[in-house]
């Protein structure tokens, strides 16, 4: 059966965007529990690294898992996990529930990422993979804004424990749905391997393990600096004059360019090529970042929209270049090791950028943030041998 290759984007983009709902959801949730249970500014963190690090942990476990068994049946399995953490949150009693909670819908949607992007990186072997990848990231985005708005609406008229436990009810339900709907498709199965070649083959298939590395790496750096920016962008912008309810439309600015820039860099990156494409998204986001810091509000908020594109357009170019550096056999778990390696930086980012805040306060911590990611420029030069040798093949 032939792969059809705009019906495994629309799947994995829904998948994606389902996923990424559940996870800005929490920003929603968070207050509530803080105020309901009395948690403190730390528990409250602590329950958002407990999500974030179940999903940077279980990337590289999903990744070898499903070369075993498909990528299909573990994204129905994660996604179900997922969903049943929302749902028994509902009845949560307190932070240590809430935690335990959390770190095990962290883990389940773990998955998503890496195997999505593998789906859609085979579906499209043939060409246009870095703009199908962008679209496939535009989704999470949309996902991101959508859901939390979504949410937030409905916890304000029936709570937030019937809201979390309606959208886990529906992630059940598309749990119960990707495999039939991958398997109809053709996507996401085990790999068909030969009698003589029952044992996979060891290691990562990375094929140019410098390169690979310089990519983790960039990835790494230009996660912590978005993170590092969305966690301190509020301060800065109220040290301006904007009000508490100005900070909720700055960041739908970032965000509304956030979703723009990944689906539009993944096509500039098919015409222009990888490394010019993250050079120039990587130097706006510093003249950007230094723009809001020391620019009056009305400009700092006018430039957000094109600083979200520069933020977050860049990873939909580096994801499709991951599948560029490994054997194809071999995408899912190398697709893990890159999520995990920057999902950790993002994790970590916000305690080490708050440390340098608490010595030197806000406009510097931002204006580091800002220098600091071009730090991936170097870094390209690291990888331009490796694309380039992935294009003659």
């Amino acid at each position: 059966m032939k792969t059809r290759p705009r019906a495994v984007l629309l799947a994995a983009s829904t998948i994606h965007f389902l996923h990424d709902g559940f996870s800005e959801t929490l920003y929603v949730f968070l207050p509530l529990w803080a105020s309901e249970f009395g948690l403190s500014f730390s528990q409250v963190g602590l329950i958002r690294s407990a999500y974030t690090g179940g999903m940077s942990a279980f990337q590289i476990p999903a990744g070898f898992l499903a070369e075993r068994i498909g990528e299909r049946r573990i994204l129905a399995l994660g996604t179900a996990v997922t969903a049943l953490g929302f749902v028994a949150a509902g009845w949560a009693g307190g932070f240590a529930s809430l935690l335990v909670l959390l770190l095990g819908a962290g883990l389940g949607s773990g998955v998503q990422h890496p195997l999505s992007s593998s789906i859609v990186s085979k579906a499209y072997e043939d060409g246009n993979r870095r703009t199908a990848l962008g679209t496939y990231n535009f989704s999470g985005d949309i996902g991101k804004a959508g859901v939390a708005a979504a949410i937030g609406l409905a916890a304000g008229l029936v709570g937030w424990r019937a809201a979390g436990a309606a959208y886990g009810v529906l992630g059940l339900a598309a749990a119960f749905a990707i495999v039939p709907l991958l398997s109809r498709l053709n996507a996401g199965g085990a790999e068909a391997r030969d009698a003589a070649d029952s044992s996979p083959a060891p290691g990562w298939g990375i094929r140019d393990g410098r390169g690979f590395g310089a990519l983790c790496a960039i990835g790494m750096i230009d996660n912590a600096t978005r993170t590092g920016f969305l966690t301190f962008m509020p301060f800065i912008l109220m040290a301006k004059g904007l009000g508490v309810g100005g900070v909720g439309l700055a960041f739908a600015l970032v965000f509304a360019g956030g979703a723009t820039g990944k689906f539009v860099c993944g096509v500039v990156a098919d015409r222009v090529g990888v490394i010019r494409t993250v050079v120039i998204t990587e130097a706006a986001t510093t003249v950007l970042i230094l723009t809001v810091v020391a620019a009056p509000l009305p400009v700092a908020l006018a430039v957000l929209i094109p600083l979200g594109i520069a933020l977050n357009g860049t990873s939909s170019v580096l994801y499709g270049t991951v599948a560029d550096l490994v054997s194809s056999e071999r995408r899912s778990r190398a697709y893990g090791l890159y999520y995990t390696t920057t999902i950790a930086a993002s994790a970590l980012a916000p305690t080490v950028w708050g440390l340098i805040g608490d010595l030197g306060g806000v406009p510097l911590t931002l204006t580091l943030v800002g220098l600091f990611v071009l730090a991936t420029i170097p870094l390209c030069l690291l990888l331009r041998p490796a694309v380039a040798a992935s294009a003659r093949s």
